[in-house]
């Protein structure tokens, strides 16, 4: 993970999908320090739980791994798509319910969208995901060996499609096709309402296909990331991110949607450029 940073970093570096508005470094503190507490339950609590219940399921048989014959690739397989399925459910439900969407704006609140983006969720949000994401390593079946491949593949994933490096259109327009990428997330970071509530998928873009959440035709110049209602960047300070959850949430402000329809191409299920 730390390898797959440093060369994310560099690439947005070299190559950069959006223009920021704030200063890399400033924007890489207050992004990593306010991670810390979400980092530390990740590393320490998070995934020894979710390794400890696929060790449940292995030793008592519990999931639907157990409830049919495959080979163990085949389950495998079955497995990652479960928990990549309901990880997309998940993104929807931190979006559509207010109790978890007090904790998941502090996430899109960054007023730019790159790799340290990626970093700045809050440790109730992580708290949360364990409850809902540990009981689907359980319905799942999975086993310890493909709970902790599922979450190196998953924070790599997260990684890649928030980092602001733009890959030449053509190769990214094919990627699209299968996994997520800083094109199609940058859409869901946008302060268009109906923009952020598209592109939930976390590895695979085809929930979003399936599910008629995936919208493709915005052109990437035109973004402006953030919530509208958190448009003062100044506030958005560490201490102010870590209490945010426990404050009175803001509702969408409309007033700054206001964009034309300069941004909307034809809709053919491409990735726009």
């Amino acid at each position: 993970m730390v390898l797959a940073f440093i060369g994310l970093y560099i690439a947005e570096g070299r190559s950069q999908l959006r223009k920021r508005k704030q200063e890399r470094n400033k924007r890489i503190i207050i992004n990593t320090i306010g991670s810390i507490p979400a980092f530390t339950l990740l590393r320490f609590f998070f995934l020894p739980i979710m390794v400890k219940l696929a060790m449940k399921n292995q030793h008592f048989k519990l999931g639907l791994n157990y409830r049919y014959n495959a080979h163990p690739i085949v389950k495998g397989i079955m497995a990652f798509l479960i928990m990549d399925y309901t990880n997309y459910l998940w993104h929807i439900l931190n979006h559509k319910l207010p109790f978890l969407w007090r904790f998941h704006v502090v996430h899109h609140s960054d007023p730019d969208l790159d790799l340290s983006t990626a970093l700045r969720f809050h440790f109730g949000e992580m708290i949360g995901s364990v409850f809902y994401r540990g009981a689907f390593v359980l319905v799942s079946g999975a086993s310890a060996l493909q709970v902790l491949l599922y979450e190196i593949l998953f924070e790599g994933a997260t990684q890649f499609h928030h980092s602001n490096w733009k890959l030449p259109y053509k190769i990214e327009k094919n990627l699209n096709k299968l996994i997520v990428t800083p094109r199609m997330h940058g859409i869901h970071h946008s302060i268009i309402k109906e923009e952020t509530d598209s592109n939930y998928s976390v590895i695979f873009s085809f929930w979003d296909r399936m599910h008629n959440t995936a919208r493709l035709n915005v052109n990437q110049d035109l973004i402006i990331t953030g919530v509208p209602s958190y448009s003062n960047h100044d506030e958005l300070t560490v201490a102010y991110l870590l209490k945010m959850p426990f404050t009175k949430i803001r509702p969408w402000n409309k007033e700054f949607e206001a964009r034309g329809n300069k941004s909307y191409l034809p809709d053919k299920g491409i990735l726009a450029k």
